[in-house]
């Protein structure tokens, strides 16, 4: 097998997580262009006893940090995505733990080979990556349930989280005077509501309002997985599992366009 058909079908993926990791595509493209370069000359550098994505994602590495990974001056990105922003002021190596797992899907194991570091000292940097963000990110959340046991659970979630639950709200009207009393960061959602309101037309109206992420959680996704647009960014099923939520709400926050001035915490 040559080298492009080892390597092409991964290169999508590892221009998104170069431009992800130095802040731009143009500089993630210059240094995808010397890992090419590199390996086109000496495809022997390749380590044969990974899988092709690993270890052209190690190579990868290799190569910027060679380079001096000096990125903070190539970003170029003050007025770009707020999430690249976020990225480049988590320090270099927790951006790249945090990338790899979050971003690329990669186990930490995995991820331990990519950057050739002991899995111990890549789960410190994924867990000092995760509270820069969750501090970074702070916000208040508005929670739509109509069920107390689930969402006490939810607001317990938030809590850990070190986020500010504004209130829960069983119906649709709560839920719109709420948001209009006190401005979200963030709303959770279920989509059937005490009074047989709806939730969807609840979030419909926050939104129209604030632009906030929303998440929705309910025993009926089969009513928002419909194929038609739009669809929900953000939905996860009951019973769902603490870690789902929690993956969720970082993610919403950190990648939604704009965190709405009126909810910082």
């Amino acid at each position: 097998m040559s080298l492009v058909e080892k390597l092409g079908p991964h290169l999508p993926f590892l221009r998104r997580y170069a431009r992800a990791l130095t802040g731009s595509q143009e500089s993630g493209d210059s240094y995808i262009r010397a890992s090419l370069a590199a390996l086109a000359e000496s495809p022997d550098q390749l380590n044969e006893g990974l899988s092709p994505r690993l270890s052209l994602y190690q190579f990868f590495h290799a190569i910027w940090l060679n380079t001096g990974a000096e990125l903070e001056g190539e970003a170029g990105n003050a007025a770009g995505d707020p999430a690249d922003a976020r990225l480049q002021a988590l320090a270099p190596l927790h951006r790249q733990a945090f990338l790899l797992t979050s971003l690329e899907g990669f186990t930490v194991p995995e991820a331990s080979q990519v950057l050739n570091m002991e899995e111990s000292e890549v789960t410190k940097l994924i867990a000092k990556a995760h509270k820069e963000v969750e501090n970074e990110l702070r916000t208040k959340v508005l929670i739509i349930e109509d069920e107390p046991i689930i969402a006490a659970d939810l607001e317990q979630i938030v809590d850990d989280l070190g986020h500010t639950v504004t209130g829960n709200a069983t119906t649709r009207d709560e839920a719109v005077e709420m948001a209009n009393a006190e401005p979200p960061g963030l709303v959770l959602c279920d989509i059937q509501l005490a009074d047989n309101s709806s939730g969807i037309d609840a979030a419909h109206d926050i939104l129209s309002r604030f632009d906030v992420p929303v998440i929705f959680i309910t025993a009926f996704p089969e009513r928002l997985l419909t194929g038609e647009r739009p669809e929900p960014t953000y939905l996860i099923s009951k019973p769902f599992q603490e870690g789902t939520v929690k993956a969720a709400i970082g993610q919403a926050l950190f990648f939604h366009p704009s965190k709405s001035k009126q909810a910082a915490a």
